[in-house]
């Protein structure tokens, strides 16, 4: 259930609520408790040097839990040109999510996609469409091949699909005790109509080994800390997804190019599973022999234990999985939480469902803290791995405060829990039923 109402936040907006805080989210920067410095790593200066615009000759003497001068001197909210109404959670990386009245419509618009970047996207004016490639590589690959994205227009057939894009840690700030990360309430999620080539086309053009068993991908996006040694991220998912119709390499985005922050000009969609596996600025992809082992595939990240675990607890790596497809989960999208409502008039609720790879059963909608329930109706999905339109009208007996309650349930009959799921370290998979608040007056 959603707790935290949204906020714009940025740089000195964390500082401001919890300066040394800040400076481990964002330079990964600690402070001695005595001398009050503030340690940075080579990498963290490096980070600094380039939000700042020059190398900075006195850090060592840099007091903790200072945001440089140079990035402070407004007080106006931190906001995302094209994505305004957004809640930013973070702004380097950049992170924003949609809340949930913004997410009303059928097709989500590009202004209302969230985003979520693990790294530094490519400077937009260095991004040359016709100049872009796409090389396709890896041990399992017969024949390693380059394409530029005209030649991916012209030489396979283009297929469009609403998919539905989560991230895995939506939801993560229900958690308690709290998960480290981005702490996303609901609005980490979207579904706009994507168009490209078929994934499986590309790769077997190039030829899939017998081996093959993964497939992986590298982004153009930079390290957080400056290094070019490093990647930002680089995961994949099992052949078996990698093949399925609507795996895409997508260029457009609501018969748009996808937006920058999307990853423009190029990128993977693999509707269903966390939105990490859908690599954004995509540069190369890779068929591997075994699972990949890019950043962020190795446990903890993007995984949960394979047994509940108590709250708090120390999970051995070797007691994680990799998350797959995402959970069933509903949002009520209209109306917008905290209306009044007059008592004798029907309220109309709507929302989205959806269920990973599975298909949404039935939506059921309760007044009364779950106490009881009744059925919206649900639409069909425009198409497979697409979230599914749901309306209900309420009747409320007599005036007061009301919770309105969504509960979606999937094709294999699993249902959203009413309260927050089991706890993992990360706040992954949180798919608690939502609710907004309704005056009846």
């Amino acid at each position: 259930m959603t707790r935290k109402l949204p906020r714009t936040r940025g740089l000195h907006e964390l500082y401001a609520e919890d300066p040394q805080r800040a400076d481990r989210l964002l330079w990964d920067r600690d402070v001695d408790p005595v001398t009050r410095r503030g340690f940075l790593k080579r990498s963290s200066l490096l980070a600094m040097a380039a939000a700042v615009g020059a190398q900075i000759p006195f850090a060592d003497r840099m007091p903790g839990g200072l945001i440089p001068a140079a990035l402070a001197q407004s007080d106006e909210p931190f906001t995302l040109q094209g994505k305004e109404g957004l809640t930013v959670l973070n702004d380097r990386p950049i992170n924003a999510e949609t809340p949930a009245h913004l997410l009303d419509d059928d097709i989500t618009p590009a202004e209302r996609m969230f985003v979520r970047n693990n790294g530094i996207p490519p400077a937009m004016d260095a991004i040359d469409v016709a100049a872009w490639r796409l090389e396709v590589a890896g041990e399992s690959c017969v024949t390693p091949m380059t394409f530029s994205i005209t030649e991916l227009k012209e030489r396979f057939a283009h297929h469009t699909y609403q998919l539905q894009v989560e991230c895995g840690g939506n939801g993560r700030s229900e958690y308690v005790p709290a998960a480290s990360g981005n702490q996303w309430t609901t609005g980490a999620v979207a579904c706009p109509r994507f168009t490209g080539v078929r994934l499986r086309d590309v790769l077997e053009a190039c030829g899939i080994a017998d081996d093959a068993v993964y497939v992986g991908y590298y982004g153009a996006d930079a390290h957080a800390s400056g290094d070019p040694n490093r990647d930002p991220i680089s995961r994949g998912v099992p052949m078996e997804k990698a093949l399925e119709d609507e795996s895409l390499i997508a260029w457009a985005m609501n018969d748009a190019d996808i937006p920058y922050l999307n990853g423009h000009p190029l990128r993977l969609v693999c509707g269903g599973w966390p939105g990490s596996v859908s690599g954004k600025w995509l540069e190369r992809i890779v068929i591997r022999n075994r699972k990949h082992d890019g950043t962020k595939m190795g446990a903890p990240s993007y995984s949960v234990p394979k047994h509940p675990v108590a709250p708090g607890t120390d999970v051995p790596l070797e007691d994680f999985e990799t998350i797959q497809s995402m959970p069933v989960k509903s949002l009520v999208t209209f109306p917008k939480s905290g209306i009044t409502h007059a008592l004798g008039e029907p309220l109309t609720v709507r929302g989205h469902a959806w269920a990973g790879d599975l298909a949404v059963e039935a939506v059921h909608v309760s007044i009364d803290f779950g106490a009881t329930w009744q059925p919206a109706e649900l639409s069909a999905a425009p198409n497979r791995l697409a979230w599914q339109r749901w309306t209900s009208a309420l009747d409320f007996p007599e005036p007061g405060y009301y919770e309105v309650w969504a509960k979606a349930t999937d094709s294999q009959g699993r249902a959203q829990p009413m309260v927050v799921p089991g706890w993992n370290p990360k706040g992954y998979l949180n798919n608690a039923c939502h609710r907004i608040a309704v005056q009846v007056a």
